[in-house]
């Protein structure tokens, strides 16, 4: 029996503050990213350093052929990338693009039609222009709406031929919980209230309901989505105190796509709001730029989150961004992550349910501390553990579209080595791509395949059916 659709998108997804590197080249501009050498929570340099990794990252933006053709020879259907907003407007101000940015992202799109990959592009990937950071605070300014629809006209317009999928921003949620890292806000968290994220936050709602206009009237054609970062929430107990609190919780990451699908804040948001003591600004205008909703649902999934709603009791766990209580029934990474296949069904079924679009998988794997060997006179990963982790989740995405759900693509997070987000270290590896770049920055950034390359080639070549091969 056939599980997946023939027409699935199987890829892997990368960000270009992670991967791209040539922070000075080409015209490009500074954004939060090149002052941030320690990952998300600072501290913020005055300028680019050596010891900030993600300035020349892995060099995607000197190798990109080389990298898409690797894609390629795994079989890649699509390949999630941001557009580097600086690269186009350095500043976020100015009148005119700039070409040159423009201009390698054309060569990057017919690298990827050459070998009929279909290119996901994200608009805003934790990139903002620092300029803008620094000038307006980020998304807290209203400003950021028109200067973020201009960069998106101009991309729309330019590459309207060359790609046909879509996401405004990634992890749009983000900007209510980490604000510097989502919505490019100098203040420190510390000193901002809860009105001060969730306004910067509706800012990005009101800006991706505005270009999701924009980019439809350019070309009707476009497949424009939502992107958040999702870790279900489950109850610690069945005490109806945690369940509740389980709901809650729920209901704050929910409200992001829910805007992006429904065309406005949904009913618990009165709740929540007067919890927080938070009273948004939202116009007339702002109303109906969110009424333009999206084509489909696209998220992160990389752990649930279990929750109290008296933590104090119990063992804290890591987590990419969301970060809950361990939960005993899960195994866990080298980072502490807990694995949780079942999670990324339940989620899909948990939107599904809800809003009835097509859902993307966008992000999913685990960061690992990869040892390399030499075999044949080249170097290689034995990475069993990752092809453990994406088969497992994959068989999930497997079940869920057995439950009904319309999930139409899958793109493993970081398919080729870069530098994390989270904490701009080198050595908490995703890739199917071993770079050979240590963690002070060394090497020859030459690109090796891993054991995973080949099993997730055979995945996808033979669309999903070898993930049920019960044979050794």
């Amino acid at each position: 029996m056939t599980v997946f659709p023939k027409d699935f998108l199987w890829g892997g997804a990368t960000a270009a503050n992670q991967c791209e590197g040539a922070y000075n080249k080409g015209g490009k501009g500074l954004s939060v990213q090149d002052v941030l050498p320690g990952g998300i929570f600072g501290p913020i340099t005055d300028g680019p350093t050596k010891d900030n990794l993600k300035l020349d990252a892995i060099d995607f933006y000197h190798r990109y052929e080389e990298d898409i053709k690797l894609l390629a020879e795994m079989g890649f259907k699509v390949f999630r990338m941001s557009i580097a907003w600086t690269r186009i407007f350095p500043t976020g101000e100015e009148e005119l693009p700039n070409e040159e940015g423009l201009a390698f992202y054309d060569r990057v799109f017919d690298t990827c039609r050459k070998y009929k990959i279909e290119p996901l592009v994200t608009l805003s990937h934790y990139e903002s222009p620092l300029y803008l950071s620094k000038a307006y605070d980020g998304w807290r300014s209203r400003k950021l709406i028109d200067l973020f629809a201009k960069y998106a006209k101009t991309v729309f317009r330019r590459y309207k031929d060359s790609v046909k999928y879509w996401v405004t921003f990634n992890e749009i949620n983000v900007t209510s919980h980490i604000p510097l890292l989502g919505g490019g806000v100098l203040t420190p968290r510390d000193q901002l209230t809860k009105q001060d994220m969730y306004q910067a936050a509706h800012h990005q709602l009101v800006a991706s309901g505005l270009v999701t206009k924009i980019g439809k009237d350019i070309n009707p054609e476009f497949k424009i989505g939502c992107m958040v970062a999702s870790a279900p929430r489950y109850p610690m107990t069945c005490h109806p105190d945690d369940v509740t609190y389980a709901m809650e919780e729920q209901q704050e990451l929910t409200l992001f796509v829910h805007v992006h699908a429904k065309g406005e804040y949904p009913y618990y948001t009165k709740r929540l709001f007067e919890q927080e003591d938070i009273t948004l600004e939202i116009t007339e205008e702002d109303k109906q730029h969110l009424k333009h909703t999206v084509d489909f649902i696209s998220f992160s999934y990389y752990n649930s989150k279990t929750v109290a709603k008296d933590p104090s009791k119990y063992e804290l766990a890591q987590g990419n961004l969301y970060r809950g209580l361990r939960n005993p029934y899960l195994e866990y990474s080298e980072w502490n992550y807990p694995i949780d296949p079942q999670g990324l069904r339940y989620i899909l079924n948990f939107y599904y349910e809800r809003y009835e679009l097509p859902m993307f998988v966008s992000e999913n794997g685990m960061g690992a501390i990869d040892h390399p060997i030499e075999e044949n006179g080249t170097l290689t990963v034995d990475d069993n553990y990752r092809i453990d982790f994406h088969k497992s989740h994959l068989i999930e995405v497997g079940k869920a579209i057995q439950d009904g759900v319309d999930v139409f693509g899958y793109t493993s997070w970081g398919c080729i080595d870069l530098i994390s987000a989270a904490s701009a270290q080198m050595e908490k590896r995703y890739g199917f791509v071993y770079v050979d770049r240590d963690k002070d920055g060394n090497g020859t950034m030459n690109r090796y395949p891993k054991k995973s390359f080949y099993w997730y080639k055979d995945v996808i070549s033979t669309n999903g059916q070898s993930l049920f091969d019960t044979k050794d």
